[in-house]
């Protein structure tokens, strides 16, 4: 901190013969500790009889606009008490900058009233927005399926090695997260079916519990949360990013169609790896359950393997990779749907990232209980 913020600057105000002098002094710097003007303006209200208010700035050292600032509260209070000033005493350079300040006055709308919203009118504007947001996914859903049409009659197409690039991102490069995340998710399924079928000694069933609730739902449902936030966030700004370039704009110019050159690769990426993908998942539970359930339930290796060879049937592995596929499916729609309506900012590009992410969980939840009320419905 400079030595100026230690030297003390001070406005004290004098009565002299029908005038108001204000005594300015000391060094009014960025970093020097403000007076309380508060008595100033105080004397200055309840002053009468005053005729001109005057300042002495002898004792003036360096200033900055800290100085300025002050000297308006000062202005306008004289003003509100119509007490005429004089401001010849004050340096030119100070005297300048009031003139610059009180040259142009400020507008009385130039703040906006804060209006207040009923209840009804902001019904209707959600309402309006979710119509808004269905029209988008629906017109995208559409644009989708024609450049599939598109693509299967040789009219449009991408290429093969962007295919392949999108599946060694979204698969091998995610093994590491979904290994972490399902072995977990295995380990809390095991210890929270664990405490309470130890009350009945049935610990045996908790090989049960693990595989059939990894098989059918966790290791589906986890492994789309995880790909949503990993996957899903980076597709949208990979097309983001391409959109603030225009990079999309020549691609439309090259007589190139972004949707079957861009967005169907990511799809077809996702809907084949992330069967491969649960499927991993599932095994890791599985081996993560049986982690807790050997070494700290009186439970052997060959029954845990046994009791779940004997729950799990290939239905229930069906269920699995067909919910997956069909996360993978709303995972890149959501992830390409937000990065294609990217703004022409950079900040357009994190915004488009985080909708898609918020986008894919709801449309996974939501699907994963129709999915489920189904299946329970069929009995399968």
């Amino acid at each position: 901190m400079p030595e100026t913020a230690n030297i003390p600057c001070q406005i004290v105000a004098h009565c002299r013969a029908n005038s108001l002098e204000i005594a300015v002094s000391g060094d009014w710097v960025r970093d020097a500790e403000l007076p309380a003007i508060e008595p100033v303006l105080a004397q200055i209200e309840a002053a009468k009889n005053i005729e001109t208010l005057r300042f002495s700035t002898d004792a003036l050292g360096r200033w900055d606009s800290m100085l300025v600032t002050e000297l308006i509260k000062l202005i306008d209070c004289a003003a509100r008490n119509g007490i005429p000033l004089d401001k010849t005493t004050l340096p030119a350079a100070i005297q300048g900058l009031l003139t610059l300040v009180y040259a142009v006055p400020e507008r009385v709308d130039a703040h906006r009233s804060q209006r207040q919203t009923s209840w009804s009118e902001s019904i209707a504007i959600s309402t309006a927005k979710a119509i808004q947001h269905s029209k988008e996914i629906i017109i995208f859903v559409g644009d989708m399926a024609i450049s599939c049409m598109a693509t299967l009659r040789g009219h449009a197409h991408f290429r093969r090695v962007d295919l392949w690039l999108y599946v060694q991102e979204c698969g091998p490069s995610a093994l590491p997260i979904v290994t972490l995340i399902s072995l977990l998710v295995g380990l809390i399924l095991a210890f929270v079916g664990a405490v309470q079928l130890s009350m009945f000694g049935a610990q045996i069933y908790i090989a049960n519990l693990v595989s059939l609730g990894m098989t059918r739902e966790m290791g589906g449902l986890m492994t789309a949360i995880i790909m949503s936030g990993r996957t899903g966030a980076a597709y949208a700004a990979q097309l983001g990013t391409m959109h603030v370039n225009n990079e999309i704009d020549a691609l439309k110019t090259m007589n190139l169609d972004p949707m079957a050159f861009l967005v169907l690769p990511r799809m077809l990426a996702l809907i084949f790896i992330m069967p491969l993908l649960c499927l991993y998942a599932d095994l890791m539970g599985i081996v993560g359950g049986g982690l807790v359930t050997v070494n700290f339930f009186d439970v052997s290796l060959a029954e845990y393997l046994d009791r779940t060879a004997t729950a799990v049937k290939m239905k229930d592995f069906i269920v699995g990779f067909v919910k997956s596929s069909v996360f993978g499916i709303l995972i890149a729609l959501s992830g390409c749907m937000r990065g294609m309506q990217c703004g022409r900012s950079a900040s357009a590009v994190g915004d488009a990232g985080t909708s898609a992410v918020v986008t894919a969980i709801v449309f996974i939840v939501v699907a994963d209980s129709v999915m489920t009320i189904i299946c329970n419905r069929l009995g399968i």
